[in-house]
């Protein structure tokens, strides 16, 4: 079983920190700082860790908010040279985050320029939230400032610090309710050169459709308008969870339309008789009963029979496809039914569906037993 995060930041992160302040500011007594956070430290999560040692920092580091963030911008090791040396080490700057949203409200433009330093080597998609909260058109302004910084990871704060449902992160209510405000800072970042921002921005739009989905398609509809291989490869990536909802005005962005004439012949889902561990293998003969070509987007759905009885439907996807009048293909899939750290299986009668350009089939179904 892989490490959990919050075991990969233990004590020696503390000590690093500690050492890395003292640099600079020998004043800082790193050993009552290790013994104030210590305590009870191995039973925080990752996040809860970060926080706590941000708030013990406050009692180690001098009071003037600009003059303790000084000290911690100039304890800051080297920048990230690029998206790929982004890794676990860089949490190493989680305090730093937390220091900023916990003490700097009320001091903008130190915060600011802290924000800009920090996410060069770690992030500050955390704390530049509650600044968007509080000072909505001052943050908003500084952001598109940065629209244009030559480094990718300033620019890619515009678009993952804005996202309305950040995970890990506050929820932006605001932009949940209306993302007007957001809408002209990914315009600008839509054919950014960086993958790394390009990604961030159909982060944020896959957000937004999850509370405006009129807004995601009419937005991916202007993009598709002389959309290039990259701009194509974002929009799909912005629908993504509409598209597994099987949102029919998603779909039709795509030009997946419901109206279609496919028959469903030849299906097999094996074993029948299923036990916990085994793999499933479904299978199934698509033929378009059209004379004209038919674009599909083909995903499977089992309906997962969960610990209180109820079901949850996971959603696998298959196959995007355009099938000339009459032809037929044979598709298949095979899935695990071990358990994972995401995913327990229990017995009972599980349901599979095929989803084609959104609409549900019943392919059968097959009955787990656990040993």
């Amino acid at each position: 079983m892989a490490e959990a995060l919050k075991d990969q930041y233990g004590p020696e992160v503390v000590d690093w920190l500690a050492q890395q302040i003292c640099q600079v500011y020998p004043a800082f007594n790193a050993s009552q700082y290790r013994q104030a956070v210590l305590p009870g430290f191995d039973s925080l999560e990752l996040m809860a860790r970060g926080k706590h040692m941000a708030q013990q920092l406050h009692h180690f580091l001098p009071h003037d908010y600009p003059r303790a963030m000084d000290i911690l911008v100039r304890s800051m090791g080297v920048k990230l040279q690029d998206s790929r040396s982004f890794s676990m080490s860089a949490f190493y700057y989680l305090p730093h985050s937390f220091y900023i949203s916990e003490f700097g409200l009320d001091d903008f433009e130190p915060s600011m320029a802290a924000m800009y330093q920090l996410t060069q080597r770690f992030t500050a998609e955390f704390c530049i939230r509650p600044f968007l909260l509080r000072y909505p058109q001052q943050t908003l302004a500084r952001l598109h400032q940065w629209l244009t910084d030559p480094n990718e990871h300033v620019r890619r704060l515009v678009s993952e610090g804005t996202r309305p449902r950040l995970p890990w992160g506050m929820a932006l209510k605001p932009f949940k309710q209306d993302p007007a405000a957001v809408l002209p800072l990914l315009e600008q970042l839509k054919d950014d050169e960086s993958l790394y921002v390009r990604r961030s921005v159909a982060n944020n739009l896959n957000d937004i459709g999850k509370d405006n989905l009129a807004i995601l398609c009419d937005v991916c509809r202007r993009w598709l308008t002389d959309a290039d291989d990259n701009r194509r490869w974002l929009i799909n990536h912005a629908l993504r969870s509409a598209i597994k909802r099987a949102e029919p005005e998603a779909l039709a962005v795509l030009g997946y339309g419901r109206d279609i004439d496919v028959a469903i012949d030849a299906v097999s889902i094996s074993p029948q008789q299923a036990r916990r561990g085994d793999q499933l293998t479904l299978q199934f003969c698509l033929t378009n009963r059209a004379a004209a070509a038919q674009p599909l987007l083909v995903d499977l759905v089992v309906d997962y029979v969960k610990a209180n009885g109820r079901i949850g439907a996971k959603v696998f996807k298959l196959k995007t496809l355009q099938l000339d009048g009459g032809e037929s293909v044979l598709l298949s899939k095979r899935v695990s039914l071990k358990n994972m750290s995401t995913r327990k299986h229990y017995a009972g009668r599980h349901v599979v569906h095929v989803l084609i350009n959104g609409v549900s089939s019943e392919l059968g179904q097959f009955q787990l037993q656990i040993d």
